[in-house]
């Protein structure tokens, strides 16, 4: 699974921007912001943030591409020995999006209660 600065770095990237536009556009440090595409600062907590990223990456706030990223960067502010676990890990997407009342596909739901009932 990706993290969220890889995730936003290769979007950024797509859209043809370098760090030092992207980070003026957002208003961002591009020290800070750098070390956030390489994994050591966490990302913004700021839903505002986070919008505003998406709006100049031309995210739609309903894609799955948004999603994503909401989705990455709560992941990254979630302690270490949960997302050691890649089962874990890899059923916190559906978790968040059942939780902001998204329906999850069935199998998806099915995955998660299992992993729940296993730990």
């Amino acid at each position: 699974m990706k993290t969220f600065g890889e995730y936003i770095k290769n979007l950024r990237i797509q859209k043809e921007l370098t760090l030092r536009e992207f980070c003026r556009k957002v208003d961002l440090d591009p020290s800070n912001w750098s070390k956030t595409e390489r994994g050591i600062n966490p990302p913004p907590k700021s839903q505002y943030v986070l919008n505003t990223i998406a709006e100049i990456l031309g995210l739609n706030l309903n894609s799955e591409e948004y999603k994503t990223l909401i989705d990455l960067a709560a992941i990254s502010h979630i302690p270490t020995e949960l997302i050691s676990d890649n089962d874990i890990l890899e059923k916190l997407p559906v978790f968040f999006r059942t939780v902001r009342g998204e329906a999850p596909t069935k199998k998806e739901l099915d995955d998660l209660i299992n992993l729940i009932k296993k730990g």
